[in-house]
């Protein structure tokens, strides 16, 4: 009788999980404790050579996006004034043409006293004719204040149109710095990325997991780490015993920090990163 394979459970992914509970696990794989180790270790190296990379281009990046959003906002403004412009004209042509009716009443209630035959009709258009002169007088001032509210507008949008072309070539000087930047890393930032991807491609799902997680929550973004100076760990620096230092050099065992939870991986493969 055909013995059934049992296939083997995958746990869940623990996002919280760190490389201390991959110890138990680490060594179950087809692929020596040795080649793994190295291979985290060459992860390590890339991703530390495109941190370096990015951070060449510092700030730039958040200052262009930062320029562009505050332009926008800037056009906007001016683009609301323009309108606010538009709308103080046609309030203008409003006042006048209401100057032009009032003329033309006046002038049709003067004609009327020609034809007055009581008191109280002649003081009733001129009631009419007092009033027509009061709203043109209110539609001439209605002008003149809507002049003076143009001109105080126009000259903000003059000023605000200065300060635009100012920040539009700081824009454009920092898009400029930029791309220098960009086109003169991006063949080494490319070839960098390619090594992560065939790096990744070797590291099972649950040790990548922890390693990105590790290497966001500390400040140099290390995750694997070499012994420094023969004693220490090269994350956090504190002291390793000579009975860790031995497990380490035989890279046959996944060794974590006590101190700051890092894999610590031997010198060596420094040496072999560089030669490699």
């Amino acid at each position: 009788m055909a013995t059934k394979k049992i296939k083997k459970v995958e746990t869940p992914i623990d996002q919280r999980e760190t490389f201390v509970s991959l110890q138990k696990n680490f060594a179950d794989s087809e692929v020596s404790v040795g080649e793994r180790l190295k291979t985290l270790y060459a992860l390590q190296e890339a991703d530390s050579a495109i941190d370096k990379i990015l951070q060449l281009r510092g700030e730039l990046p958040a200052e262009v996006e930062a320029l562009e959003a505050e332009i926008a906002d800037l056009n906007a403004r001016q683009a609301q004034d323009t309108a606010v412009i538009d709308a103080f004209n046609d309030s203008i042509a409003d006042s006048r043409q209401n100057i032009v009716d009032c003329d033309a009443q006046i002038e049709k209630y003067q004609q009327q006293l020609n034809d007055i035959s009581n008191s109280r009709e002649y003081d009733s258009i001129n009631k009419e004719i007092e009033n027509q002169g009061l709203l043109r007088q209110i539609a001439l001032k209605n002008i003149n204040d809507t002049k003076a509210a143009i001109a105080e507008k126009k000259e903000d949008l003059e000023r605000l149109q200065d300060y635009i072309t100012v920040r539009l070539d700081d824009l454009q000087a920092k898009k400029e710095e930029l791309t220098n930047i960009v086109e003169s890393t991006s063949k080494e930032e490319e070839r960098l990325r390619g090594i992560r991807e065939a790096c990744a491609a070797k590291i099972d799902a649950r040790t990548m997991s922890a390693y990105d997680r590790i290497r966001a929550s500390v400040h140099n973004h290390l995750a694997v780490v070499a012994v420094y100076d023969g004693e220490a760990c090269g994350g956090c620096f504190n002291t390793i015993t000579p009975q860790r230092l031995a497990e380490i050099a035989s890279n046959k065992k996944l060794i974590i920090c006590e101190h700051c939870g890092r894999i610590i991986v031997n010198p060596n493969f420094e040496s072999k990163a560089a030669e490699d």
